[in-house]
């Protein structure tokens, strides 16, 4: 590995401060709970850099009980040296933006923290921080307060034998809307990296529980894509590949599995590309290329057979692909990092993967007869299903049908942008729900049970369920690679189900379907679960006083300034509310309480997902009873 120089002349200072205090969500995307873990990230990932570069094995990352975060790595230590702005360089790393190893020669090759402004971002948003420097035989510190103030200039506080950098910072509560640290998403994050850089040791303590893990993967993002499957049917073992060529270096992991769904997880540098790019483009092609290509070549298709396409090459599908790209061609397209825009990337990549995906398909011909075989049945469904689909489109009269058999309400308005769509489980409720609602914006769909699991089924038999085609035509947006959010007929769809075990139920086949075949839904946060109250209060005395409560701690705590012949009713389901208490508690933007349904991280909704919809039943059970509980703890708002 090329071993530059690292020190004081590789840090270069391009801008100040100051205006990080005044719009963090410039820099971190916003000031709750995701920005607050965005400072963990940032810090982790110059950390990683390190081991990127091949400096240091071992990243301990700890959660303090007084709101801090401490990340300790054992890497070259920060440089402590005279910089030639004339100030010390630990000062200049953590108190001016851009100013890092990312911008000249000397310091990284490949990095995947924010461009060098990560450090002073964390700082300037921080009561405190602390980074301790073990670097040429000695110990270095340096304390900063309130943004960025410096408490104590760097100090040399002893001898050392070891090199690494320790920063310890506790975010400003004035800034964030919590300052309280999830333990499960920091430890998803650093498995994700120990995953990526392999026999990477990746340590997570959490001094509010004393809890306790470690990572370490000898085979990388193989035992990623392992992790992933493991509660699926996997028809072979996974496939793994790498290959650097010119300034990129290619990792690729795969596997098929005797499910319907794909699953591609792109990073670059260790960032997890959110939206792709040219890296996943690169390797789709190639995939297809190389399948189509083997399939001529073993008359698996015949001379008049169209080629396949890849969606339906990529049918049951789980892909790692894992890019290092030297920082002077690495390129992304927006501030976010979500999407790689570096050209070469694409052909290095395309040619990596038809190469060796060629040889791998040339050693198991029978795992390539098999998956062709499945994609040639993909295609004759998918081409059934387009073919469904256009006659649908041109048929009124079906459409008109569609639309009947639904019982939709429509809204009296036709406004996009202020208008509701509540999907409704029962008839019962949709009557309530139909007399309660505000007509001129509200819409209801009853829907007649549970729709189908579209996680055990294909396209065609999806499109045939016609709770699916009623969602489908009433949203108004298509499904799938067709589906277009700027024709979404609602700005807002709430999923209104009873608060039990069939209600939870529901919910989540229908927050699958829009996962799958309508994600743009998700991302826009466009997608809500309604909150009904579980039970309802009556006071009796000189004047009768209804209260509602949506938990059990509630209704305690109402009862114990209640008289005594207060009383009590338990809510069965949404149908046993009339249309004035369900408008009331449940429908009214004033008074309501609605989750909005987000996407932290694909990778984990993949894995939540499967638990839910997959096979396992017995693990299913397990995770609800866990996780799911009728309360406002996950309450977002309005």
């Amino acid at each position: 590995m090329e071993n530059k120089t690292y020190g004081d002349s590789s840090i270069t200072i391009l801008e100040g401060l100051e205006a990080v205090r005044k719009r963090p969500g410039m820099y971190i995307g916003s000031t709750d709970d995701r920005g607050l873990h965005h400072l963990v990230w940032e810090i982790i990932d110059n950390s990683i850099d390190e081991a990127l570069s091949g400096y240091g094995d071992e990243i301990t990352v700890i959660i303090g009980n007084d709101t801090s975060i401490t990340v300790m790595d054992a890497g070259r230590g920060v440089p402590c040296g005279k910089h030639a702005s004339g100030k010390n360089t630990m000062e200049v790393i953590y108190t001016i933006l851009h100013a890092g190893g990312k911008f000249g020669d000397g310091g990284y090759k490949t990095s995947g923290g924010l461009h060098g402004v990560g450090g002073a971002v964390v700082n300037a948003l921080s009561t405190r921080m602390e980074v301790t420097s073990y670097r040429e035989g000695k110990i270095h510190h340096i304390v900063f307060e309130n943004g960025g103030k410096i408490i104590h200039p760097v100090e040399i506080l002893g001898d050392t034998k070891k090199t690494g950098t320790t920063v310890k910072f506790m975010p400003d509560p004035q800034i964030f809307s919590t300052t309280l640290f999830d333990y499960d998403k920091i430890k998803e994050r650093i498995k994700e990296n120990a995953y990526l850089i392999k026999n990477l040791k990746m340590n997570i303590i959490d001094k509010r529980t004393n809890k306790k893990e470690t990572f370490q993967f000898e085979r990388g993002i193989s035992e990623y894509v392992e992790s992933i499957d493991a509660n699926k049917h996997p028809i072979h073992k996974v496939c793994f590949f790498e290959q650097a060529i010119d300034k990129i270096e290619v990792e690729v992991a795969m596997q098929f599995v005797d499910m319907y769904d794909e699953k591609i997880i792109s990073f670059v540098n260790n960032v997890h590309t959110r939206d792709g790019g040219t890296h996943e483009q690169g390797f789709k092609m190639a995939l297809t290329r190389a399948f189509n290509d083997f399939g001529r070549k073993f008359n698996l298709l015949k001379e008049k057979d169209p080629n396949l396409e890849g969606s339906d090459l990529r049918s049951g599908l789980t892909a790692i692909i894992s890019v290092r790209v030297d920082e002077s061609v690495l390129e992304f397209e927006g501030q976010t990092k979500g999407k790689l825009g570096t050209p070469l990337a694409r052909q290095v990549v395309d040619q990596v993967t038809y190469d060796k995906l060629t040889d791998y398909l040339t050693n198991n011909k029978d795992l390539a007869e098999k998956i062709i075989g499945k994609a040639i049945v993909e295609y004759n469904a998918r081409a059934a299903a387009r073919k469904a689909r256009t006659q649908a489109r041109l048929d009124k009269k079906q459409k008109n049908e569609i639309n009947l058999s639904g019982k939709l309400s429509p809204a009296g308005e036709r406004n996009r942008e202020i208008n509701e769509l509540f999907l409704v489980e029962g008839d019962s409720a949709g009557g309530s729900a139909k007399k309660g609602r505000d007509r001129r914006f509200q819409a209801i769909l009853p829907l007649r049970g549970k729709i189908l699991n579209i996680e055990k089924t294909g396209e065609d038999n999806a499109l045939k369920n016609q709770e699916i085609a009623t969602m489908i035509y009433t949203i108004g947006a298509d499904y799938g690679d067709s589906f277009d959010i700027k024709k979404c007929n609602y700005k807002k769809i709430i999923i209104m189900t009873d608060a039990d075990d069939d209600g939870a139920h529901i919910q989540v086949l229908l927050l699958t379907f829009f996962f799958r075949y309508m994600r743009p839904l998700i991302e826009d946060g466009r997608v809500y679960v309604a909150l009904p109250p579980l039970f309802k209060i009556v006071k009796r005395g000189k004047k009768e006083e209804t209260i509602y409560a949506w938990t059990n701690e509630e209704k305690e705590e109402i009862l114990k300034h209640a008289p005594a012949n207060t009383i009590v009713q338990r809510y069965k389901g949404l149908g046993e509310m009339n249309a004035d208490q369900l408008w009331d508690t449940t429908m009214n933007p004033e008074t309501r309480n609605l989750i909005r349904v987000t996407i932290d991280d694909l990778s984990d909704a993949e894995k939540q997902i499967d638990t839910l919809m997959g096979d396992d039943a017995a693990r299913r059970r397990n995770w609800l009873e866990s996780n799911v509980s009728f309360t406002l703890e996950d309450e977002e708002g309005e």
